[in-house]
């Protein structure tokens, strides 16, 4: 079979236009047939789960065993097939600038989050792990099929995309080799005739996410993932909104999409200022867009094989997209349920709205309508022209203090006092907060907590809960938890400790441990703590 790409090579090389073709195009193909590259990825993926992070846990050292096994029987199924029916299974070699551009785009988001969380790091060998594994499963499916294999980079941003955003617990791993598996599947099984070519509908990763969170919820399973913690970690990286903005700008300039991540971000910025004009307080708990959902209007929803071709339409994608995180924000808040997933459960029904969308916007000939509607807009750089207004956009954004500046969910005292004058979700929220602290060990937190349950107002009336709650605060040396442990009728409080301002403060970053004392009262007095102003 070599020898077979060896002829075909040098019969390209010897005709000058197929050599001039090969060297413009960014994609390099070579026909092979051989059943050596999926027994590699194979061993490969066996050799990973002898390694000292996958034998930390049984459950996911079994998980890579049976990812092994399960594909070294197909793979002898199939090699058995190939020779009793003397059929040739082949793939080219097409490296595509969509998936080694935005692999390396997701690499650096990995590569700067996991620096100020480390869990990411710990994560890496799994990651490579599920890349192995995709790789194989891709090519099985393809030849299962009957089909050539396309082998390139493919399944990079696939795994590092859905990685991104969920990835299960060691006890509980084999079922993110399902969810692959079921993204994978989705792409080669689930398709429709688009202009004429068969494709698919959903982006792969964000079918399986999108899947796999309705899963999730239903069975109220969301504790076997990491998925609250990834959601809520990207914010100890500093200025992430900044990282992921410049980051984003790459993506745009390749493959034009900018109308898609600007115009769902913009409609995310628009709609929460009207909530918060209109109510008083922030719509999110405390920023203007998560940065989870930052994250993926940049890298989740702007496939370009799976969302509009028209530039009209393309917009109208972005406004649905934040139109539906807004929408599943609040039905997932009322309903119990974790808020991330707001993120992950439109994209698949959004993908399958492109045709529709694509045929909307044709029909009434969007490009007659203004020109920034229109691929030809300034001779062509209609992409430039857009990513200049989106730079200036997040630019106003950021000096308005609506990405990386404080934000004024950041202050407790703020809900505080929202929720004593009675605006929407302030006191749920407030709560919320100090639960959050609380288990960071925040004395403060825990003690507040513990006078909630006493006084019964903003939550139901619990003596044990109370109890619990002041206990643990007073272990941390707070006086007045220990008072208010000894007098079942006392509702005694006392300001934030210094330790408490270092947990307190972090505006959803680190913590504020190495902050000289009097930057830590100015910040504190900057948060609306009015002892802390006494005491700069």
């Amino acid at each position: 079979m070599a020898s077979k790409a060896k002829r075909n090579r040098n019969k390209s090389d010897s005709n000058p236009s197929n050599s001039a073709v090969s060297q413009s195009s960014a994609n390099t193909s070579f026909q092979l047939g051989s059943f050596k590259t999926p027994l590699a990825l194979i061993a490969v993926l066996a050799l990973l789960a002898v390694t000292p992070r996958v034998q930390s846990n049984e459950v996911l050292f079994l998980s890579f065993i049976g990812a092994v096994l399960f594909l070294a029987a197909w793979f002898i199924y199939l090699l058995m097939q190939s020779r009793s029916s003397g059929e040739e299974h082949l793939f080219d070699i097409v490296l595509r600038p969509q998936h080694y551009i935005q692999a390396m785009v997701q690499l650096s988001v990995y590569s700067y989050w996991g620096y100020y969380w480390r869990p990411v790091y710990d994560h890496a060998g799994l990651i490579i792990g599920q890349i192995v594994f995709a790789y194989a499963f891709d090519m099985l499916l393809a030849w299962s099929r009957r089909q050539k294999y396309t082998l390139g980079f493919g399944p990079f941003p696939i795994i590092l995309s859905i990685n991104l955003f969920l990835w299960f617990r060691d006890d509980w791993f084999y079922m993110q080799f399902l969810m692959i598996a079921l993204g994978f599947m989705g792409k080669e099984y689930v398709r429709w005739n688009r202009e004429g070519r068969n494709v698919h509908i959903f982006n792969p990763s964000a079918f399986a996410l999108g899947l796999f969170s309705l899963v999730l919820i239903l069975t109220n399973t969301t504790h076997l993932t990491w998925g609250q913690e990834i959601a809520s970690t990207l914010t100890l990286a500093p200025n992430i909104y900044t990282f992921l903005f410049l980051i984003g700008l790459i993506v745009m300039y390749f493959f034009s999409i900018t109308l898609v991540a600007g115009m769902a971000a913009i409609s995310l910025f628009a709609l929460s200022a009207i909530y918060n004009v209109s109510t008083g307080v922030p719509y999110f708990l405390d920023s203007e867009i998560p940065a989870a959902v930052f994250l993926g209007l940049h890298l989740l929803i702007t496939d370009p094989s799976t969302s509009p071709r028209t530039p009209l339409g393309k917009t109208l994608f972005g406004i649905l997209y934040g139109f539906s995180v807004f929408g599943l924000y609040t039905l997932l808040d009322a309903l119990g349920t974790p808020t991330f997933y707001d993120k992950l459960l439109a994209v698949p029904l959004l993908n399958l709205s492109v045709i529709a969308i694509d045929n909307a916007v044709r029909s009434i000939r969007s490009k007659d309508l203004l020109n920034v509607w229109n691929e030809n807009w300034l001779g062509g750089k209609a992409n430039i022209a857009h990513m200049s207004l989106w730079v200036i956009i997040f630019a106003s954004m950021s000096m308005l203090g609506k990405t990386d500046g404080k934000h004024a969910g950041d202050s407790l005292p703020f809900w505080q006092q929202a929720c004593s004058d009675g605006l929407p979700n302030a006191c749920e929220r407030l709560v919320l907060l100090e639960n959050t602290y609380c288990i960071d060990n925040s004395a403060w937190a825990c003690n507040e907590l513990g006078l909630q349950y006493r006084e019964g107002e903003i939550v139901a009336r619990s003596d044990t809960m109370a109890r619990d709650y002041f206990s643990q605060s007073c272990e941390l040396k707070f006086k007045a938890a220990c008072l208010n442990l000894l007098d079942a009728d006392l509702l005694a409080r006392e300001d934030p400790h210094e330790l408490d301002l270092r947990l307190l403060l972090r505006e959803g970053g680190l913590n504020l441990m190495n902050q000289p004392l009097n930057e830590l009262y100015s910040r504190a007095c900057d948060h609306s703590w009015s002892f802390a102003c006494e005491n700069i």
